[in-house]
């Protein structure tokens, strides 16, 4: 049975705003009294897909479940979707365009941290129509 369920909309470009979404996801599970490992790591991947919705789809959502064994984090785009999902799971592949990298992002790190920070991960992507990633934290 889920204790919680809450979506957060993220704009496509918006830096303006970008990590927001993430910032309430944390404060949320720190009211729960999620433990604080549970948390750091769920931030990490959750503003990584944050920072990735905005940099590379056409706009989308960060979906939030928590029940009593586990907190549930999706990301669901419109968008481009991804052609070659393994070669974007690399460390340091970035589609990202140069004014986004001179800003400061794409390093190519985004689904490699979401991965690497989740017990586990899972990423599904059609080209031309969006992706979605389920990552899933052991309470």
């Amino acid at each position: 049975m889920s204790i919680l369920k809450e979506e957060f909309p993220v704009e496509a470009m918006d830096f303006v705003t970008a990590g927001e979404a993430s910032a309430q996801i944390k404060r949320l599970l720190k009211k729960l009294g999620v433990d604080a490992g549970v948390i750091r790591r769920l931030s990490i991947a959750c503003y990584e897909a944050e920072i990735n919705l905005v940099i590379h789809s056409d706009g989308g959502k960060l979906v939030l479940e928590v029940d009593s064994n586990e907190v549930t984090l999706i990301s669901e785009d419109v968008g481009p979707g991804i052609p070659d999902i393994d070669l974007a799971m690399t460390e340091g592949y970035s589609t990202a365009s140069e004014d986004v990298r001179m800003m400061g992002f794409g390093a190519g790190m985004g689904l490699a941290n979401m991965a690497r920070n989740a017990d586990r991960f899972d990423i599904s992507s059609k080209v031309g129509e969006g992706t979605t990633i389920k990552m899933y934290f052991s309470l």
